[in-house]
């Protein structure tokens, strides 16, 4: 048996919850907006192929993203053929609110993210393990 140490090691780190803190905070608007452009993507492609209105899902989906199309409505008419529409404003509003997001998460990280200082590291010995020393009292075999 061989002889080891069991050592614990602990590392301190200043601003390294901050850090945590403000990746998070990113991640979730870029979640947040990620789901909304979903939602926009995915009404685009309803109206594209004439999905019907009153169907529950096409109503729900119609009814969460109205709000927040309806400062773009206006800008640029919507062709349309044989029931298809293409939304252009909603493109348009897809376009402005993934640079909101990029904008808000650079915010975010410029304002609260604090980078890397200097890391402490302090080494604990919890236990030597030292193997017992050999008993003598036994003979080696021999070959056969």
């Amino acid at each position: 048996m061989t002889e080891y140490r069991e050592v614990r090691t602990e590392h301190h780190e200043a601003g390294q919850t901050q850090r945590v803190t403000t990746f998070k905070a990113t991640q979730l608007i870029w979640l947040l907006f990620g789901l909304l452009e979903a939602a926009i993507a995915l009404r685009i492609l309803f109206k594209l192929i004439a999905v019907n209105p009153g169907n529950p899902f096409a109503v729900l989906l119609y009814t969460v993203t109205n709000p927040f199309l309806a400062p773009f409505v206006s800008l640029k008419g919507s062709p349309s053929a044989e029931g298809m529409v293409l939304e252009v404003s909603s493109v348009i509003a897809m376009i402005v609110y993934a640079l909101i997001a990029w904008a808000l998460e650079r915010l975010v990280y410029v304002l609260f993210y604090r980078p890397r200082g200097h890391v402490s590291v302090r080494q604990t010995v919890v236990e030597d393990h030292i193997p017992p020393p050999p008993d003598d009292t036994i003979p080696p075999e021999r070959p056969r």
